[in-house]
């Protein structure tokens, strides 16, 4: 199988490494320098430093795009949400699957809400065979070959089949799954609940607290994604509850280091640049609350997490205000 990666970040380069023992892969960098220094050094020592990239690897960094992806039986774009549209406006005539591995939902332009890659791709590229590999998962642990499960969603069995074809092998397990809404969704939400997450630790509430909010945070993420047309069970499974988990209490979770940093007194202009990388919660918070509201949706965590990040309220404060919300049922 020949399978090509868009995008030599963390993640696109862990599931190139992965997948180059059983198959002919190329790494796409956006940046000719990048992709000279992988070719040179066979290591991505910016985002996986001390991951060797195998012999069979290719680098490339063609701005041909769809040329590229012409040549290949799977095509993922690796980029993050923001650099989404454009690769899938390139490759909006490939024949081919292609998925992505992006997590939220696209800025907002004007007054119209942020989209999921489904509804991106619905727009740039509806003829397209598209899906999603997601789950949870840390880059640095697939890269080293230990044991993580993902979720490979599409409403295309050709797709689902594909993802599941390149990257089911050894410790790395796919499952498949045809509610692509419902896992873009968790995959999106759970960024914006691991900030909240990284609050709670950051402010030493004790695991109680930290229990509560990914219970809660857990049913706000269901409550969106039913009103976007998502199976409820979705979210009992890797790409909801499982990737929820693991970024709320990972030490490799960009997300929860971010809310760790803000309870620790830190702007969030100081927390984004001292990471180094993209934490997608940051960029996608206000679109969850948007959304939600514009269906009618209470969701207090995330809205706690948006007024943080504006500045509107201080860690105590953000806490206050959900420790002190009316008495509710659970279900509600």
């Amino acid at each position: 199988m020949k399978i090509i990666v868009f995008g030599a970040g963390a993640w696109g380069t862990a599931l190139a490494v992965a997948a180059a023992s059983r198959h002919a892969v190329t790494l796409w960098a956006r940046d000719g320098a990048q992709a000279r220094a992988l070719a040179a050094e066979r290591e991505n020592r910016r985002y996986l430093p001390g991951v060797a990239l195998p012999a069979p690897l290719l680098i490339r960094s063609d701005p041909d795009v769809a040329a590229l992806a012409a040549g290949n039986d799977l095509a993922i774009v690796a980029t993050p949400m923001a650099g989404l549209r454009a690769l899938l406006e390139r490759l909006r005539a490939h024949p081919g699957p292609v998925a992505w591995l992006c997590k939220g939902f696209e800025a907002p332009v004007g007054g119209a809400d942020g989209l999921l890659g489904h509804e991106i791709r619905a727009q740039v590229a509806p003829l397209l065979k598209g899906g999603v590999l997601s789950g949870p998962s840390f880059a640095l642990e697939v890269a080293r070959g230990q044991p993580t499960a993902l979720v490979a969603a599409s409403e295309d069995l050709a797709v689902r089949e594909a993802l599941v074809a390149a990257f089911h092998h050894g410790n790395l397990r796919i499952y498949a799954n045809d509610d692509l809404v419902g896992v873009e969704v968790g995959g999106a939400v759970k960024n914006v609940l691991a900030i909240a997450t990284g609050l709670c630790d950051g402010l030493d509430l004790g695991s109680n607290a930290r229990a509560a909010l990914i219970t809660r945070g857990l049913a706000e993420m269901t409550r969106l994604g039913v009103a976007l047309g998502a199976r409820a069970e979705t979210f009992m499974g890797l790409s909801g509850l499982g990737d929820l988990v693991l970024t709320a209490t990972g030490d490799l979770s960009r997300n929860r280091r971010i809310g760790l940093m803000l309870a620790r007194g830190q702007s969030l202009s100081q927390a984004v640049a001292s990471l180094g990388h993209v934490a997608e919660g940051v960029y996608c918070a206000r679109t969850v609350v948007g959304r939600a509201r514009h269906l009618g949706l209470d969701m207090p965590i995330s809205q706690a997490v948006v007024a943080l990040l504006d500045g509107r309220l201080k860690p105590a404060e953000a806490l206050a205000e959900l420790m002190g919300r009316d008495p509710a049922a659970e279900a509600a």
